[in-house]
């Protein structure tokens, strides 16, 4: 079952107004992906912690996931829902302002084989775009949009 399938689902937890994107925080194509969300998402309805964070092993718990589950984005819906992988990536870009969210229409592609695609990338993200030797750290600017 693919990550996506099995962490579809609406845990015991309080209702955001926002959505939470944990990132893997020393990953350069994480950090990249959360930039380029935050540049997209003026209103601010998506919230920032880095899986190794605190706050992102928080969340992981409030939902019930591993505190060690670094390989994926996770995306949690302001209603509770679980998105990661591809399921993840598609869900965030459907929150999107410009055009990002017409490639929702990405989601009739079978997840077992997006998320092949993304596990591939995923894989590969350290080799490929290199990795920082600490969590990112938010500008003054961006701090109130992370956990």
């Amino acid at each position: 079952m693919s990550d996506s399938n099995r962490l579809d689902q609406t845990p015991d937890m309080q209702e955001r107004e926002f959505a939470i994107l944990l990132f893997d925080g020393v990953c350069n194509l994480c950090n990249g992906w959360v930039d380029f969300v935050i540049r997209r998402d003026p209103n601010g309805a998506i919230r920032f912690a880095a899986l190794q964070s605190p706050e992102g092993a928080a969340v992981l718990k409030e939902v019930g996931l591993p505190s060690d589950y670094l390989d994926t984005v996770v995306l949690i819906e302001g209603d509770g829902r679980v998105r990661s992988a591809s399921t993840g990536v598609l869900e965030t870009l459907r929150k999107l302002q410009g055009p990002w969210p017409l490639l929702y229409f990405l989601i009739i592609v079978p997840a077992p084989i997006r998320d092949f695609v993304y596990r591939r990338v995923a894989k590969a993200r350290y080799r490929w775009f290199g990795q920082r030797s600490s969590c990112r750290m938010p500008t003054a600017e961006e701090e109130k949009r992370f956990l």
